[in-house]
């Protein structure tokens, strides 16, 4: 079941696939367990998608904004039709959003949340790792990823963890970070949302500042990089 499940999300367009049993969860933060959003959930199917490098170098902000919708809007489609093809297998599944709308807020902290870290599943579902810039890390294509999920109420076996290959000792990202948001453990989102989105003279969301992404020496990846 678990190999067919991957092939499934494979097939529809995800580049890794993961699984994670609900008792990896030990550790999730009240109200945002998988059994808070899913009561009858047993396993998450996480997968990622990667993104163009190019798209993260270049000036025109919008079109790394872009970039971003158009894998997040991929990945909530193959989220939707993995979980119909997993309910043919004959359990439930519940396809999480990628992104946003989320309902966790704090205004204070311009801190929000989504309604599962979808970076921390990915490290129990063994996609990767995460970096000192709290990106996921995957040794072939590096953190140009989107990240989505799946909860379904069939019982599956937690996938291996990944090799962790976040550099010993780099700081590259902590030091290139021109708000110093970044602890290595840890984003400060008040430092860095302000920084970071913004909306354009005509009105389009923009983002300004990707500089942990891409300053990462294995941003593309251990084995591509």
């Amino acid at each position: 079941m678990e190999a067919k499940i991957q092939e499934i999300l494979l097939r529809l367009g995800a580049d890794v696939c993961g699984l994670a049993h609900v008792d990896a969860f030990g550790e999730a933060p009240e109200g945002f367990h998988p059994l808070d959003i899913f009561s009858g959930c047993r396993s998450a199917v996480i997968f990622a998608k990667r993104m163009p490098q190019g798209a993260a170098l270049v000036s025109p902000r919008i079109v790394y904004n872009r970039a971003i919708e158009i894998n997040v809007f991929e990945v909530d489609r193959i989220a939707s039709q993995a979980a119909l093809a997993i309910e043919d297998l004959g359990g439930l599944a519940v396809p999480l959003p990628a992104d946003s709308p989320y309902d966790y807020w704090d205004e204070d902290a311009l801190r929000g949340q989504g309604l599962m870290s979808m970076r921390h599943a990915a490290v129990l579902a063994g996609l990767g790792t995460l970096g000192r810039n709290t990106l996921l890390l995957n040794k072939k294509f590096g953190n140009m990823l989107t990240i989505g999920g799946i909860l379904t109420d069939l019982e599956l076996a937690t996938s291996p963890p990944a090799e962790h290959v976040c550099l010993k000792n780099c700081r590259r990202c902590l030091e290139a970070c021109p708000t110093k948001a970044l602890n290595g453990e840890t984003a400060d989102q008040k430092r860095c949302r302000p920084n970071t989105y913004e909306t354009n003279s005509r009105g389009f969301g923009v983002v300004n500042c990707n500089i942990c992404r891409v300053v990462c020496p294995l941003s593309s990846g251990l084995e591509r990089g």
